[in-house]
């Protein structure tokens, strides 16, 4: 036997119906947070800034890259045997 039941209700009449709290506004009060420290965050850095923080970490990952393919190379160079 089977037994279906349709309810039809917000989520807040839900959370009352249960027990649950009302979470809402300490959502708010974090988002408010959230958003008031990323607009500091965004104020605080010019494109400039960006730039000089961001490129010398991906220049120094381009010449890791560069050093271990010569690294590669000069090693494979070196393990080749000789056609003498």
């Amino acid at each position: 036997m089977k037994i279906h039941i349709d309810i039809e209700c917000t989520p807040e009449e839900a959370r009352a119906f249960l027990g649950l709290p009302d979470v809402a506004p300490m959502q708010t009060a974090v988002m408010d947070e959230m958003q008031k420290r990323m607009m500091a965050s965004l104020a605080a850095m010019e494109p400039e800034q960006l730039i000089k923080t961001w490129l010398p970490a991906g220049i120094q990952g381009w010449e890791q890259l560069q050093k271990a393919f010569w690294s590669q190379m000069t090693k494979t160079a070196r393990d080749k045997p000789s056609d003498e």
